[in-house]
């Protein structure tokens, strides 16, 4: 689970798509899929604490961490894990707690897993004159809750470690041979055995999670306005155009093509080292009337449902670098506009394999936009553990049918499977009931669009997602555009057609990238 350090969050537990996975007293694997055959014996709290990166994937800040345990043979074995960021207020605390230890230990049962014991992690630097001891003795209520939550469900908290300033403590331990109170310094990253072991195995420790999010977060740089105008210039010709019927369709063609066309751009340039480096490059790809003219086009669901088609193979890396790129320039009040490219980046990311990236991607299109269907969709699925295989196959199905269409070549051939409407997506076996609905959902919400209302932006069967969304040019310096949805709304909804009147504000980078840069407009340096 996590909250971006925000006061609400989304879903994120890994025990769906994760196996189990041995910890002290025993031996443990730090990646199933990395590490099948090696594993590594944990026996302290400081290869615990030094583990942590390697069982998520990235650096954890501001988190609280479980972990489960399982018995196997004697040896515990590490199961799922989940994560929410610490709430700014200690009145929160109680109730992340109890949300935290109820969503892993259901999440669990729902495989039939229940953990028998947990470890906790505690993982936040000190403020501005605080010292790494003075974190952990605040945060030690927080750590109690967590015992006491996940006590509550029988299911006892073995370890709670704090990690702070480069140091550890245990809240478990109280020997000073052991567990000093001035705590012990963590090892250097990447010179432990675990370490050495996942390198072997070519598992890779991202950043920090704020590194991740700040590859998609708005532009806050002298760019910015020269996007927003281009954004408002755009509106201007595209909104008349979206509300004619007879030229929406145009639109989407246009969109597309212009989104083609960018993609092999990217796929074109020389490769660089950094994600820095490469992000700066990408903006300098993209002009900013392109970017307008994708970024409004794509509120069409049609247009980007055909666009999610870019998924896989070598469409892939350069489409998630393009939504990427687009997500960056949805800037001041088109900051809600950036649902669209932050799922399509959400989506690419699941269907390669890095859920990760796919996570944050999807809960960062739920932040500007609660009520994105496709976002909320694919990232209960992520989290569940879902195979997008699934929706992959309908998307194939949806772009075979298309050409053949176009080419008048109607027959199917035999190899290519038939759309998965409604029931007919098969979800992965060890899903439950509910996993299983929520797969079908979601390859309903890609496939079932009736071929007369393709290309209008409206779909019968995605409720609460509104089927095209186009910014109104500003009348006047300093008033937001509004939203208009040419292809009226889903049944059921009791939404008009009528423009927006108000928006989320956009999530802002709360720290600078690395190096003070951002990618952006020259010469952009950290926050404001």
């Amino acid at each position: 689970m996590t909250n971006h350090s925000e006061a609400t969050g989304f879903s994120e537990s890994d025990d769906a798509g994760r196996g189990e996975q041995p910890l002290a007293p025993g031996t443990t694997d730090p990646n199933e899929e990395g590490l099948p055959e090696h594993q590594v014996t944990l026996r302290t709290p400081a290869e615990l604490a030094d583990a942590l990166p390697y069982l998520l994937g990235y650096r954890p800040e501001d988190s609280i961490v479980l972990v489960a345990l399982h018995d196997r043979a004697g040896r515990g074995r590490f199961g799922g894990r989940a994560r929410l960021g610490i709430p700014a207020s200690a009145d929160d605390w109680d109730s992340a707690a109890r949300q935290l230890a109820h969503g892993l230990v259901t999440g669990s049962e729902r495989r039939g897993v229940r953990p028998e014991q947990m470890v906790a992690f505690l993982c936040q630097e000190p403020a501005k004159g605080e010292t790494g001891r003075q974190v952990m003795e605040r945060l030690r209520p927080l750590a109690q809750k967590m015992r006491v939550a996940c006590g509550n469900l029988d299911v006892p908290v073995i370890e709670a470690l704090c990690i702070s300033d480069g140091r550890f403590w245990s809240y478990c331990c109280d020997r000073a041979e052991c567990c000093p109170p001035e705590g012990r310094p963590m090892g250097l990253p990447g010179t432990s055995v675990l370490a050495a072991a996942a390198t072997y195995a070519g598992v890779q420790v991202r950043g920090t999670l704020r590194e991740l999010r700040a590859r998609l977060l708005p532009w806050e740089t002298a760019g910015v306005p020269e996007q927003e105008a281009a954004l408002d210039r755009v509106g201007v010709e595209l909104v008349t155009r979206i509300l004619d019927d007879s030229k929406r369709a145009g639109v989407a063609e246009e969109t597309l093509e212009l989104a083609e066309r960018l993609r092999c751009r990217f796929a074109e340039a020389p490769p660089v080292s950094g994600t820095l480096t490469s992000d700066l490059r990408d903006d300098g790809l993209l002009g900013h009337d392109e970017a307008a003219r994708l970024i409004l086009g794509l509120q069409d669901r049609a247009t980007r449902d055909r666009a999610a088609e870019w998924m896989e193979g070598d469409e892939a890396a350069p489409a998630l670098r393009l939504w990427r790129a687009l997500a960056r320039r949805c800037v001041g009040p088109y900051s809600e506009h950036a649902a669209a490219p932050l799922t399509l980046a959400g989506w690419v990311a699941w269907s390669t394999g890095d859920q990760l990236e796919a996570r944050e991607a999807l809960a960062m299109a739920l932040g500007v936009d609660c009520d994105y269907l496709f976002a909320r969709l694919l990232h209960q699925a992520c989290n569940e553990g879902l195979d997008p295989e699934s929706i992959r196959r309908c998307l194939r199905a949806e772009r075979v049918s298309r050409e053949q269409e176009h080419t008048g070549q109607l027959d199917q051939p035999e190899h290519v499977e038939e759309p998965v409407r409604g029931d007919g997506v098969v979800c992965s076996p060890k899903s439950g009931d509910g996993a299983g609905r929520r797969s079908r959902q979601m390859a309903g919400a890609a496939c079932s669009q009736p071929r007369s209302a393709r290309g209008t932006g409206r779909n019968p069967g995605e409720r609460g997602e509104r089927g095209s969304r186009v910014a109104r040019p500003r009348a006047s310096a300093g008033s937001r555009p509004g939203a208009v949805q040419p292809g009226g709304t889903a049944p059921g909804s009791s939404k008009g057609s009528a423009p927006r009147t108000s928006r989320k504000s956009a999530p802002r980078r709360s720290g600078p990238r690395p190096d003070g840069l951002r990618p952006g407009g020259a010469g952009g340096e950290g926050d404001a």
